[in-house]
Parts: structure tokens; C-alpha cells; sequence
């Protein structure tokens, strides 16, 4: 096992740091380098900069040399190449690596001096994480990363026990500054990916673009998920220098502090590009007291952002996660895709939660449905992260199947409160029995409401199969939203032919219920996807309905009209034609078509094709009948006033007349005259 991997028995850079002594005991370490007292020191202390930490830690590294009586002739990076050999010798025979090597505790200081000296050169420097040319990691890093592994092996050396108590001590002490310096300059740079260029200047603009926050969405038609490819979050070169300085944290032991500043950070970014996105997290009780307009607004933004956070934001925060923590510790890395993925997501998920709790309302539906379409597509992509990972990976496991179940339990939420809100347009239809029918026998308001509900429902049909189907349990009928949608036109029907009962004229009856099934085939036909739900069948059903009305209309109105134009009791048996009936006939007519022009004419026909049938039906039936009882009878009429008293309208008064009727005005015919 690489001594790399074992941690220096400690919990977190706040707490004591422990070793162990001679009899495998632990014991508690001082330890006064934790990342916030780093910066409380740099808040009080504004005048110890790098250059006087640098003097002082050669100051004492001199005196303690000259102590000892050793010459003092290397240049600094001469003594910590030597003595890093002579760690790393050490190092490698506790590893059991090579031949067991002792070190004295004289290395242990002047080592544990010479990495301070190292860090204190550091700060303030620009290229300090550059990797040389070779490609090794940059000297500090190599510096951190080795006093870790030293510290390491000292828990398992007999120097580590008790032998070099002091030194050990020492070592310990330069591994707890070593990391709060690399946790905070691990969160600077985090939380501010620009990289400085080696050698570069301020006067240069050497920085990169800060991309640390998750860039929004391209603009789709669809208005939705978004374009899944999307700039890294990092430069590369932050990657590596973000990926050496986990190395070393995690080598250390310092896994909980690293993988806890990664998680925040990116949960902070992520977080930032959804609200560029507009979408603010509310609370249960905000949501639940929001206005519907106000409401709709949220939902629309939450499904767009949603979307991206599932489609672009996911897929960026895993690739970010595997490069940073890649090889050894790619489990680490997945553990933190997994945490975050389920952070981010749960807090968005309550959203729907709050969602589901308001009010059940017909015009809400489409909402609904939107977001249980971007609950539903997460699932495949949850699924896929989640096949992707090792068995093994219990962490990453048990968070993103956590996240799995909730947006399938999401999803029913969704899907019931969507098949609810669908059952309330069946009640609002057996709910409205207004006793005050529609003027003019019109379209009723409810017939329109109700087409045109099902006809933007039907766009989302494959969805509402889906929802209906998982409310039935998967089991019965093969097209359940097909059911349901024959369902609420049956109840339509029912309460259209109650309403046409508030009228008191039978004719006026037809003509409404000739408006509103015409009204709703051209509704259905006018849309493929309602049409194709309810099916050809329905349409022919419909159509036969509008004859039969249509008939029945002319029969309750027209019928006794052609009645007066026949010649029964005019002409007796002897051929002579009888005035008085004559006459009387005529008044009938002439009567029954002012009435039928001062009421029909003020009945409404919207459709302009309908409106052209019903009277062009008419006047095929009434018109030629006139003709030919008035070419019959008019010349038994002496001319002048008599003709005028009795014959008041022409054939083509008639016809004209006809072409009045369904207008939507209330006139009284006027006198007309051959």
C-alpha cells in the first residue's frame, strides 16, 4: 500500500491532529495551522508577508545548524534535494519498498524547516503551482505531497513512537500549515479559475475568462432542455492544477476538507447558473399562496432551468468531477458528483412538491404536465450515471439511487395531480346547469371552453397516455387517455342536450344543438391529434347527429308553412276555387313567414357554412312551393288593392326573407310587392 494513502489520524484541519506512540496508542498532536487561524494571523498581522516568514524560518534553520556544528556550505535547494532523498529512503523502506533506513531526528527538523521555507517562498507567487517542464508536480506540491508520506511513515516507524518525539512533533505541525495553506489556496482557486500565466504581467491581461459558473443554456426552439454541449466550467490547466492539489490533500488525509470545499464550490456555481437562468428556489408556503398568473411564471422558469441542470449541468459537473479526481481516487470524485447531483436536484425537486399541494384547477393542467415531462426525461439520465458506476461505489451508489427514487416519486406526484386536474374538467362539465339558455340558440360558452381545452390537451397526448396509464396501473385498456377523452365528450353531449331543453321552441332547440355539434366537429376535425384519440367513427357519429337536427329543425318549422301553400279545400270537387280558403291561405303565409323573420331572424348561426346549408336547404323546399301556388292562385285576385291585401310577397321576397334569417337580428319583414 503507497504510505501516500494512509492519513496522518486526523478528522478535519479544526480539529487536534493524533499520532501514535509506542504502544500503537493514539495521542493528540497541537495543532496551530488550521485554515482559520491562518487567516485570523493575516488579519492581525497584516506585516509578516512571505519575504518575513522566508528570513525568519532561514534565520532559525541557521541557528539550529550551527548548534549542532554542521556546515552550512549547500546552497537551500541543495539541502532539500539531499535531504528529500533521505526521506524518500526512509519513506521507501517503511513501505517496505527497500532495506529499512533509519533517519535522525536532525533530518526530521531540517526537513520540516526546509518545507516551511519552501510554502513561505510560495506565497505570493504566481507560478507556484506550474508543473516543471518535465512534467513533475511543481516543488511545492512535491514538498507537501513528501512531508505527508513522511508523516505517514512515522506512524509506523520506531521513530514515530517515542524515539524522535520532538521532531515528529515538528513534522506534524509543518503538515497541518502545509495543508490549511493548500486548502486555502485549493479554495481560492475554486472559487476564481483564472489562471496566471508563467512569467505573465498584470499589464498583459494574461488571465483567463472566468468560467467557474456553468454556462446558461443556448437559446432552442423547444425553449427547454438547451444545448447539452457546453465550455468546461475550468480552464484546463485549473483542472491539473485542481487535480495535483487534491492529490495531495487526499494523500494526506485530507479528504473530508477537500472534497467539502470542492462540493460547496461547485454546489455554488451550480446554483449561480440557475439563477442566471431566473430561477429562484421559494418555499413551500410562498409557492402554496401564489397567485396562479405568478405561479405560471415560476413553473415555466423552473422547467427551463430544470431542464438545464439535468441536460447541461449534470453531465458538465461529472466530467469536472472525473478529471479532477482521477486514478486512485476517481472514487472520491464520484462520490462528490453523486452528493452534488442530489443536493441540487432534491432542492429543486420541492419545488413540484409545492407545486402538487395547491389548488386542483382545470386551466393548471398544462403546467403540470410540462413539468412532469422534465421529471420524467431525468430519469434516463439519472440511470445512466448511476449504471456507470462501479458496483463498489457504495457513497455514489446510495446517493444518486436516493435521487432515483425520489423523482419516481416525484413523477407519481406529478402524474396523479395531472390526471386529477383532468378529472376537473368532468366536474366542471356536470357542475354548469345554467337555467338561462344561450340567446340566439349559439355556441354555448361552455362548448367552447371544453373543445378548446381538449384540443391543447391533446398536443400533450403521449404524455397523458403515460399519466393515465400509470394511474390504471399499466393494466386495461390499450388507449386510457382515449377513454377518458370519450368520456368527457359523452358528458358534453349530455349536458348540451339538457341545455337545448330550456328552450320553449322546439325549432330554436335544433338550431342549438346544431351550433354546438357543429362547432365541435370542426374542432376536432380542425386538430390531427384530438381527431386521431377519438377517431373516425366519432366524427361519422357526430355528423349523423347534425342531419338528424337539421331535419328535425325544418320539420318543427317549415313543415306547417309548405302546409298552407297546398290546394286542399281552395278547389271543389267541381274545379272552382273557394276565395275565402284562398284568402285565408294567403294571410296564413304571409303571417308565418313575418314571424318567422322577426324571431329566426334574430337566431344566431356563427358558422358561415352552416348558416349557407340551413338556407339554401330552405329555399329549395319553400321557395319553388310559393312559385307554384302563387302561379296558381294570385290571377283569382282582382288587380289593385285586393291583389295588394292578400299577395304581398313575391317569390323572390321570399327567398330574400330566407336569406335574413340566422342573422342575429330581430326585424320585422317589411312590405314587398311583385
Amino acid at each position: 500500500m503507497d504510505s501516500r494513502s494512509q492519513a496522518p489520524y486526523k478528522s478535519s484541519s479544526f480539529s487536534p491532529a493524533t499520532t501514535r506512540d509506542d504502544g500503537g496508542r493514539t495521542r493528540e498532536v497541537d495543532r496551530n495551522f488550521s485554515l482559520g487561524a491562518l487567516r485570523d494571523k493575516r488579519d492581525h498581522h497584516p506585516h509578516h508577508g512571505g519575504a518575513a516568514r522566508e528570513q525568519a524560518i532561514k534565520e532559525e534553520d541557521e541557528q539550529e545548524e550551527a548548534g549542532e556544528g554542521t556546515a552550512g556550505g549547500h546552497g537551500d535547494d541543495a539541502d532539500l534535494a539531499a535531504l528529500s532523498a533521505e526521506i524518500d529512503a526512509f519513506i521507501a523502506g517503511q513501505d517496505g519498498e527497500g532495506a529499512p533506513v533509519t533517519v535522525s531526528e536532525a533530518t526530521l527538523e531540517k526537513f520540516a524547516s526546509a518545507v516551511e521555507l519552501v510554502i513561505a517562498r510560495s506565497e505570493g507567487a504566481e507560478d507556484k503551482w506550474a508543473a516543471e517542464p518535465s512534467g513533475e508536480p511543481s516543488p511545492l506540491l512535491a514538498a507537501i505531497a513528501r512531508v505527508a508520506a513522511l508523516s505517514s511513515a512515522l506512524g509506523k516507524s520506531p521513530e514515530g513512537g517515542g524515539k524522535h518525539t520532538a521532531a515528529v512533533h515538528r513534522v506534524t505541525g509543518v503538515l497541518h500549515r502545509a495543508m490549511a495553506f493548500l486548502e486555502d489556496e485549493y479554495h481560492a482557486l475554486l472559487e476564481d479559475p483564472r489562471v496566471p500565466k508563467a512569467g505573465g504581467s498584470e499589464q498583459g491581461g494574461a488571465h483567463e475568462p472566468d468560467r467557474c459558473v456553468l454556462p446558461p443554456p443556448a437559446a432552442s426552439s423547444d425553449g427547454g432542455a438547451g444545448n447539452k454541449e457546453s465550455a468546461p466550467p475550468y480552464p484546463a490547466e485549473t483542472v491539473e492544477r485542481l487535480r495535483a492539489m487534491a492529490d495531495a490533500m487526499i494523500a494526506a488525509g485530507y479528504t473530508t476538507e477537500c472534497t467539502q470545499m470542492f462540493l460547496v464550490a461547485r454546489r455554488n456555481a451550480f446554483d449561480a447558473a440557475l439563477q442566471g437562468l431566473g430561477y429562484e428556489r421559494s418555499n413551500i408556503d410562498d409557492v402554496v399562496k401564489m397567485a396562479w398568473e405568478a405561479l405560471e411564471a415560476e413553473i415555466v422558469t423552473w422547467t427551463k432551468a430544470f431542464r438545464h441542470a439535468i441536460n447541461v449541468g449534470l453531465s458538465t459537473e461529472h466530467d469536472l468531477c472525473t478529471r479532477v479526481f482521477a486514478g486512485r481516487h476517481a472514487a472520491v470524485g464520484r462520490g462528490i458528483f453523486a452528493d452534488l447531483a442530489r443536493c441540487v436536484m432534491l432542492r429543486m425537486l420541492s419545488f413540484t412538491e409545492a407545486v402538487a399541494m395547491t389548488k386542483r384547477a382545470a386551466e393548471r393542467l398544462f403546467k403540470v404536465l410540462d413539468m412532469y415531462e422534465a421529471v420524467r426525461d431525468a430519469s434516463p439520465v439519472v440511470e445512466a450515471f448511476l449504471s456507470a458506476d462501479e458496483p463498489g461505489a457504495e457513497r455514489s451508489n446510495s446517493a444518486l439511487s436516493e435521487l432515483k427514487s425520489e423523482i419516481a416519486s416525484v413523477r407519481a406526484r406529478l402524474s396523479e395531480s395531472a390526471a386529477a386536474i383532468f378529472r376537473e374538467l368532468e366536474g366542471s362539465i356536470r357542475a354548469d346547469a345554467g337555467k338561462q339558455p344561450v340567446p340566439g340558440g349559439a355556441v354555448h360558452p361552455l362548448t367552447r371552453y371544453v373543445m378548446n381545452y381538449l384540443k391543447y390537451a391533446c398536443e400533450y397526448n403521449s404524455t397523458l397516455e403515460q399519466v393515465f396509464r400509470e394511474q390504471h396501473g399499466g393494466a386495461g385498456d390499450d388507449s386510457p387517455f382515449s377513454s377518458q377523452l370519450m368520456e368527457v365528450m359523452e358528458l358534453l353531449h349530455g349536458n348540451l342536450e339538457a341545455k337545448s331543453r330550456l328552450y320553449k321552441d322546439p325549432a330554436l332547440s335544433n338550431i342549438f344543438l346544431m351550433n354546438n355539434g357543429r362547432y365541435m366537429l370542426q374542432k376536432i376535425r380542425g386538430s390531427p391529434e384530438i381527431n386521431a384519440m377519438l377517431g373516425e367513427a366519432w366524427a361519422r357519429k357526430q355528423s349523423t347527429s347534425l342531419r338528424q337536427y337539421h331535419k328535425n329543425y325544418q320539420r318543427e318549422t317549415w313543415s306547417r308553412v309548405l302546409g298552407l301553400l297546398r290546394d286542399d279545400g281552395v278547389i271543389t270537387v267541381k274545379g272552382h276555387v273557394q276565395k275565402p280558403v284562398l284568402k285565408e291561405k294567403f294571410k296564413q303565409f304571409n303571417a308565418a313567414m313575418d314571424e318567422i323573420h322577426r324571431t329566426q331572424g334574430a337566431w344566431v348561426v356563427g358558422d358561415e357554412q352552416l348558416q349557407s346549408e340551413l338556407r339554401v336547404s330552405i329555399a329549395a323546399v319553400v321557395v319553388p312551393a310559393y312559385r307554384s301556388f302563387l302561379g296558381r292562385f294570385a290571377q283569382h285576385f282582382s288587380a289593385g288593392r285586393q291583389t295588394e291585401k292578400y299577395v304581398k310577397l313575391s317569390a323572390e321576397d321570399v327567398e330574400a326573407i330566407i336569406d335574413e334569417l340566422f342573422d342575429g337580428n330581430a326585424t320585422s319583414m317589411v312590405r314587398r310587392r311583385t
